[in-house]
């Protein structure tokens, strides 16, 4: 529709002038117009010129606009499809972010409760120690106590033997020395 309008005012511009400026010529009288051969040569020469421009001229000219548009409109998709792909792939990637974030504060979150179970267990492990370590520490004492205990009876037997007989020597009756050696034996059971 564009080429057939653009034709017509390519007709009507150029042959205005001819029909305007047109004068009778020297020795013919009339109208505005001479009808003679050279008129109708000139407007098939025209017509000729007109079809061989638009075969060289304007098809390739309406070619290479059109490769041209639709090479413009191809680089749009593309762009198009890369703007796609770029916010998938940023998507994509803030998506895989968030995981990795999650997976590490799971991450932490186990590591501190197995430290806090670590820390329990060595605590445990360190009362239960102390407290082995105090019953052991008691036990022998109570060990010494006793051996103590022991050692301070014979000893007072053997003091006490030593003075019965010392006092035995001195001629104590055999009832007075039994109840001498039953008193002595009684305080060191005390």
């Amino acid at each position: 529709m564009i080429a057939t309008l653009a034709r017509v005012v390519v007709l009507v511009v150029l042959f205005v002038p001819t029909l305007v400026w047109a004068a009778p010529e020297a020795g013919h009288e009339g109208g505005f117009i001479s009808l003679d051969k050279s008129l109708i040569v000139q407007g098939i020469n025209f017509v000729i010129l007109l079809l061989i421009l638009q075969r060289l001229l304007y098809r390739p000219f309406l070619t290479k606009m059109e490769e041209r548009t639709q090479a413009i409109q191809k680089s749009l998709d593309e762009a198009q499809a890369a703007r796609a792909e770029a916010a998938r792939q940023q998507e994509e990637n803030a998506t895989r972010l968030r995981a990795a974030h999650a997976e590490a504060a799971t991450i932490r979150a186990q590591a501190l409760k197995e430290a806090s179970e670590e820390q329990r267990r060595l605590v445990e492990a360190a009362r239960a120690e102390s407290q082995r370590l105090v019953e052991t520490a008691k036990a022998q004492l109570d060990a010494d106590v006793r051996r103590a205990r022991e050692e301070l009876r014979r000893e007072v037997a053997e003091i006490a033997t030593a003075v019965a007989e010392k006092l035995v020597r001195r001629s104590l009756r055999d009832e007075d020395h039994r109840r001498i050696v039953a008193e002595a034996i009684s305080k060191v059971g005390n």
